[in-house]
């Protein structure tokens, strides 16, 4: 088996481990810690609690799903960038590429299912300073989705293939 492949394979673990331990600390949180309803929060640290929020939009709230309609429109959405960053992993070769691209496929699956379960995601992490909350309450999933995507972003920038100093110049229109 080759390192692509290999490469392949452990990022789809790190997805499904993602997706796991994310659905894992919700029901945690939601079950024998007893933070389930709308308003219940629990101090864990003077500046972390669980604090209960249901998320019926996308991220930051954006695309509140009002309907059943809606509600399915995010599940399809969603869905379908999880198939794009899925087929993204196939195609990466680097290791690196290919776990930042996990972290996203796995927190995205992770809040297709409390989705497509509940009908909303299961928003517990409420970071804050005094009254100040630098983020809106978030999960484990939000978490590795914006890291995964920061990630990719900060390679795409910073990390260029340097040039093969023994190819051919390209030829002068």
């Amino acid at each position: 088996m080759n390192r692509a492949v290999r490469n392949r394979i452990a990022g789809l673990l790190i997805a499904a481990l993602v997706f796991l331990a994310d659905q894992a600390v919700k029901v945690w949180v939601t079950g024998p810690l007893g933070v389930s309803r709308r308003g219940d929060s629990l101090e864990i640290l003077p500046i972390f609690n669980f604090t209960f929020t249901p998320n019926y939009g996308v991220s930051l709230g954006l695309f509140t799903a009002g309907s059943p309609e809606g509600r399915w429109a995010l599940v399809a959405m969603t869905a379908a960038i999880a198939a794009f960053v899925l087929v993204w992993i196939m195609r990466e070769r680097k290791l690196a590429d290919i776990a930042a691209l996990s972290l996203v496929l796995g927190g995205a699956a992770g809040n297709i299912c409390d989705r497509y379960g509940l009908g909303y995601v299961v928003d517990y992490a409420d970071l804050h300073f005094g009254t100040w909350r630098p983020f809106l309450i978030f999960n484990l999933a939000d978490a590795a989705i914006t890291i995964g995507v920061l990630i990719i972003l900060a390679r795409s920038l910073l990390s260029r293939d340097k040039p093969d100093a023994t190819a051919e110049p390209a030829p002068e229109s």
